[in-house]
Parts: structure tokens; C-alpha cells; sequence
């Protein structure tokens, strides 16, 4: 019956789906841009293929009524449809220079890493469509992405690679710490300014209490650069990563310093992709320069 499948057009199918769900010809051929007696026509060719009704047509205003015939084509078909787009997706994802990578991200690399690999992309596919979208910490999934970057390895048929280890630095207020790196046991009992409970602070206030800290959070607020006014203004120190620093004023200011920690916390930056899929240029491109990025990052710090 492999004639009949090559006789099926998923346009037919389409349309098919489209009158199923409005209940009339004129419905379905106002919602996809047909004239009614191109419906008309579109489902008398897939019935002459079938060698059956998909629908009975009673006439006039009522709805028409999908056959027993009609169930069947159209419970495969609606499955046809969905791996025709799946396929057409995947087209556009292989594709370089007009093609499409959907990345996954959170908010340390979208500042830093994110925009140099955006930029080249852009410079050498003008017509690239780049989609980002932010990932969730406490369960990160790769799904339909291309790629995935996120602190740390991914459960699931994925391939990776790590780009750096972004150690954490304590900011202080002058004078508050002895100069050089800071013991992390000092900061034991230490008043100190956090991001709210998050998955990535809970991390690393469990890593300071395996090292023997445990500060006393005096006050949790949202964005590093809050955080540091709160250190300038005496209310405790803070311990921040490599990549919020890099860029800030927090080096120059005379009211704050940065020290090393020992043992110092440090979370690896990884960049995933589906183990199963064919890479497009276009992403295969995308992990070169961010590994190129990651190295010139891994050399500042």
C-alpha cells in the first residue's frame, strides 16, 4: 500500500485537520487562505486516493461529519503533520547562514560568554535566527535546544564540553580583611550580603560550611551590582563570581577589596548538545567560539 501513502499530500491532510476541527468547508478554508472550492477539491483528491468518504456531507449550514474512514486517516495523519514540521524544523536548524539555533543559558554566561559567540555568529551569518531562552537551575533539560550551557553536567543522551571553572572571590570592605587571600574559615559567623536562596546560592553557601564557614547572612537582595552597594555601605562582605566582577568598578574602588578565598569555591561552565542529533554548521560553529571565549575568560582570570 506504499501507493497510497505517495498518493496522501499533507496539504490534503492539512486541510482534512482543518475542517475536522471548524466543522464546516468554509471555516477551514477561511482559516488557511483557501478559496472553499479549493477545500472542495483538496478533499476530493484525498478521498479518490483513499478509495472512500473522510466525511458526510449533509449540506447547507450543518456541520459535516468525519466517517469511521475519515477517524482513521486523520489519527495517522495528524501524526504525519507533526513529523513534517519536525522535519522541516530540523531543515532549518542544519541549515548555516540562514539557519536557526535555539541555546539555553542562565545569567552569568548570557553576560559575558553569550555575547561573543552572538556577535561572530551574527558577523559571519547575517542571516543567522539566534533564539535564547533562560534554563532552569534545579532542573535544567535540553529538549528541543541546540545547545545548552549551564555550571555543571546534565542528565540525558548529551555531549559536552567544559569551558572553564569560574572561581568565587570575596568583596570586602577596606581594611575589613588582612591583604591577599582570605582563609574561608574567617568568614565564619561573618555578617554578610547574599542573593536570596536560590539554587546557585544554596550551592554556595554549602560549599563555604564544607570549607567551615557558615556566614550570618544579614541581608539578601537580587543583581550583584546591589550587592556591592550594600558592601560599600558597611553592611557585611559578599562572595561573588569571577564573571560578575569581571568589567565592574569593584576593583578601582578604594571602599571595597577582592581577595582570593582558600579553599576558594569555584563551579564549573559547561556547554551541552543533544548526543542524537546531526550538528548544523551553524552550531558546530557556535561551540567553537564559545570555547574560544571560555579560553580567553579562563586567561584573565
Amino acid at each position: 500500500m506504499l501507493w497510497l501513502v505517495a498518493d496522501v499530500e499533507l496539504r490534503h491532510l492539512r486541510t482534512m485537520a482543518a475542517i475536522a476541527e471548524e466543522g464546516t468547508f468554509g471555516r477551514s478554508a477561511a482559516r488557511l487562505g483557501y478559496t472553499q472550492s479549493s477545500v472542495s477539491q483538496q478533499i476530493a483528491a484525498l478521498e479518490r486516493a483513499l478509495g472512500g468518504a473522510v466525511f458526510d456531507r449533509p449540506g447547507g449550514p450543518r456541520p459535516v461529519r468525519i466517517t469511521p474512514l475519515g477517524e482513521v486517516v486523520l489519527t495517522h495523519g495528524r501524526d504525519l503533520l507533526t513529523k513534517a514540521e519536525a522535519l522541516t524544523d530540523a531543515v532549518d536548524r542544519f541549515k548555516a547562514g540562514n539557519g536557526r539555533i535555539d541555546i539555553g543559558t542562565f545569567p552569568g554566561v548570557s553576560n559575558l560568554i553569550l555575547p561573543a559567540v552572538i556577535r561572530r555568529l551574527l558577523d559571519e551569518h547575517p542571516g543567522c535566527d539566534i533564539r535564547l531562552s533562560e534554563v532552569k537551575p534545579e532542573d535544567p533539560q535540553i529538549g528541543d535546544l541546540d545547545l545548552l550551557f549551564y555550571d555543571g553536567r546534565i542528565e540525558g543522551d548529551v555531549e559536552h564540553v567544559k569551558l572553564l571553572d569560574e572561581h568565587y572571590l570575596l568583596v570586602a570592605g577596606a581594611g575589613a580583611f588582612p591583604d591577599g587571600p582570605v582563609r574561608v574559615k574567617l568568614l565564619d559567623d561573618a555578617p554578610m550580603v547574599a542573593w536570596p536562596p536560590t539554587y546557585h546560592q544554596r550551592w554556595l553557601e554549602r560549599a563555604l560550611a564544607r570549607a567551615g564557614a557558615r556566614p550570618r547572612i544579614v541581608f539578601r537582595t537580587v543583581g550583584h551590582e546591589t550587592i556591592l552597594s550594600m558592601v560599600r555601605a558597611g553592611i557585611g562582605s559578599a562572595v561573588l563570581p569571577w564573571l560578575a566582577l569581571l568589567g565592574s568598578d569593584a576593583w578601582s574602588d578604594d571602599r571595597l577589596t577582592i581577595h582570593q578565598l582558600r579553599p576558594s569555591p569555584a563551579r564549573e561552565l559547561y556547554l551541552h548538545w543533544p548526543a542524537e542529533r546531526t550538528q548544523s554548521p551553524l552550531a558546530t560553529r557556535a561551540i567553537d567560539i564559545a570555547v574560544e571565549a571560555a579560553n580567553d575568560l579562563a586567561n584573565q582570570i
